[in-house]
């Protein structure tokens, strides 16, 4: 087993591996002598993210918890090798120094596993920003101290943006308010630049969809911040709440449930995705 730093995914597969434990009745010092670790601080290391644990290694964790069902193995192999995974450490080590938050680099991995992304968001998200747009916004964030550090910063958000166009693309749908496309971020002439990209990416990529909620909707469900959710192939949804210094996860079906009711009012509210390129459409001719 190999010291690993705790991030978002391998604290789930801890969560989980705790679970099965005390499915199991067992405590920690029960089930690390059973399992021949060296006491309950390895156990405990592996339940808090903090140690991977190969796919041999989870027989023995098996065995001694009782999983028999084939269904739960394969599971906690999956979320195993995606806690395990490097995917996106190579953005991460490229852009170090541009990563300010551990909430942040937990967001990095978040995106880069994920295969689906809904929003109610009030400004153009990252993915779907144009290099002058993203500049505008990350200038104004008071942030960063040096302009260096502001085209760092950019070009990891434009980096962050090879998730549409992978393989396995990730499918984003966002539900923008209105002030996303009102605010002029950088003057008319970036703002109509950022809103003409945006239509290029909605006709050229089917795997993203934007619907623009109008001011004339009046109240809705996210009335109170935008949030996203992501979903991913193995484990259970996240919504992410960004503040002005990191990200809030909720992962409780509870949470899960509202945010997602939350969605399905907000696209029912939201113009369909033909009228939503029109509306965008009339916005370029007033900028």
């Amino acid at each position: 087993m190999v010291e690993a730093r705790p991030n978002v995914h391998r604290r789930r597969f801890g969560s989980l591996m705790r679970s099965l434990r005390r499915s199991a009745g067992l405590s920690l010092e029960e089930a690390a002598e059973r399992l021949g670790l060296s006491g309950k601080p390895a156990l405990s290391k592996i339940e808090n993210g903090k140690q991977r644990v190969s796919g041999l290694g989870l027989t023995a964790f098996f065995s001694v918890y009782g999983v028999e069902s084939e269904e739960t193995r394969a599971k906690v192999r999956a979320m195993a090798a995606q806690a395990a995974s490097g995917k996106r450490t190579n953005l991460l080590h490229e852009y170090r120094e541009a990563v300010q938050t551990d909430g942040f680099e937990d967001f990095l991995y978040l995106e880069g596993m994920a295969i689906r992304s809904e929003a109610l968001l009030t400004m153009i998200p990252g993915l779907l920003q144009t290099e002058a747009y993203a500049t505008s916004i990350v200038e104004r964030s008071q942030v960063w101290s040096s302009k260096r550090e502001v085209a760092r910063f950019v070009e990891l958000r434009l980096a962050r943006q090879a998730v549409l166009s992978r393989e396995d693309p990730l499918d984003l749908h966002c539900i923008l308010d209105e002030s996303a496309l009102r605010r002029v971020v950088g003057g008319p002439k970036v703002m109509k630049e950022q809103l003409e990209y945006l239509l290029t990416v909605m006709d050229e990529r089917s795997n993203v969809v934007v619907q623009v909620l109008p001011f004339e909707a009046g109240a809705h469900a996210a009335i109170d911040g935008p949030f996203q959710l992501l979903e991913f192939e193995v484990g259970s949804p996240i919504v992410v709440v960004e503040t002005k210094t990191t990200s809030v996860y909720f992962e409780e079906d509870g949470d899960v449930d509202r945010y997602r009711s939350a969605l399905d009012s907000l696209r029912t509210q939201a113009l369909d995705a033909q009228a939503s390129r029109r509306y965008i459409q009339e916005l370029t001719k007033d900028c």
